[in-house]
């Protein structure tokens, strides 16, 4: 089976992926990258801000880019508005 190699990209820090892993075929490549980008955000979402872009960036033996994801959060304080009533609220 062949090894791919993950790259992750958070913000301002790059870590190369020395190890690799086996996957089988483009699913695999997916489900791994699928895998890998959440447990990174849960990690290094920062707690000094409310935006970060993950991107996993997947290379085959061949150092060949074959698959990259990015999974992005976003936090946005609203304040102290009231939650707006639905319609179905309004008639109760």
């Amino acid at each position: 089976m062949p090894r791919f190699f993950f790259d992750i990209h958070s913000g301002s820090k790059f870590a190369r992926d020395a190890v690799g892993s086996e996957c089988a075929g483009m699913q695999g490549i997916r489900h791994e990258a699928m895998l890998v980008l959440p447990a990174i955000a849960r990690d290094e979402i920062p707690k000094d801000g409310d935006k970060q872009a993950f991107t996993v960036l997947v290379r085959d033996g061949e150092s060949r880019t074959v698959y990259t994801a990015t999974l992005t959060f976003a936090g946005l304080w609203i304040g102290d508005s009231p939650i707006p009533k639905l319609e179905e609220d309004a008639l109760s």
